[in-house]
């Protein structure tokens, strides 16, 4: 006996078991119109499952300020960066350039600041006598390195609280699917006959959760790769700059 000549008489029996129009009552409970009413399937799902709905809303509202922001951040260290440069090569003096970073009167971030760094430890240390022309080198270059940390720690800033919503959203999602299921069936023990028009609506209601952690977590994992790409990008250019004014300022040492 075939497994098909099994299936077939309970899958009839099964069918018969509920009339057409309770079935095409029970299916079309959650549809208005032309699609389905979320609203309906929201309000209606147990407490856990709102409760897991509401933390994922909240996770993509963070994860959507986060990504506004930290674009702007990015931009903005872009931007600063290839400024500074222009007016770097551009072969104004070093001194006119230090005495500018160095106002206390406006903010200075990203190349501009490694630069004060270096260039102001450079010039502590050149004041100081009996010191070899290394040792002015080598302070500057910590300066700068240490500065260049700040810079990348805190462009870096938020992006684990991203990397965290785009990798745990959908097992949060998946956690209220599995909890709605859970009772959708175990609300199935008090009837005597139970067909797929009896669970298709707590089932539903139940996926709600996972297409939310979804929704939660595909903005949130392309926005992380897109930026901690610029991160590093931004991270070359500054080891880069440190290099070539470590350049400049050996040169001048050596002079000295």
């Amino acid at each position: 006996m075939s497994v098909v000549s099994i299936l077939l008489p309970m899958l009839a029996q099964a069918t018969a078991a509920v009339p057409l129009a309770e079935t095409g009552a029970a299916v079309a409970a959650p549809l208005t119109g032309e699609g389905l009413d979320y609203w309906h399937l929201i309000l209606s799902a147990s407490l856990p499952v709102k409760a897991v709905m509401l933390l994922l809303v909240f996770a993509s509202v963070a994860s959507w300020t986060i990504i506004f922001r930290k674009r702007k951040a990015l931009n903005d260290a872009l931007a600063e960066s290839e400024s500074f440069e222009d007016r770097f090569w551009s072969g104004v003096d070093l001194n006119t350039l230090y005495t500018a970073a160095s106002d206390r009167h406006r903010e200075i971030r990203g190349l501009e600041s490694i630069f004060e760094a270096g260039f102001s430890e450079f010039t502590r240390l050149r004041g100081k006598r009996g010191l070899d022309s290394r040792i002015h080198l080598e302070g500057a270059q910590r300066a700068m390195r240490a500065q260049a940390a700040r810079e990348i720690d805190d462009l870096e800033h938020n992006l684990e609280f991203l990397a965290n919503v785009g990798s745990i959203s959908p097992y949060v999602g998946l956690f209220g699917t599995v909890w709605g299921i859970m009772i959708s069936f175990q609300s199935l023990a008090s009837m005597k006959e139970a067909t797929i028009a009896t669970v298709a609506p707590g089932i539903s209601e139940a996926l709600i959760a996972t297409a939310m952690g979804l929704f939660a977590a595909i903005p949130a994992v392309w926005a992380y790769n897109r930026f901690a790409t610029k991160v590093e990008r931004i991270s070359v250019r500054y080891e880069a700059f440190a290099e070539e004014f470590s350049s400049i300022l050996q040169r001048q040492g050596s002079a000295d």
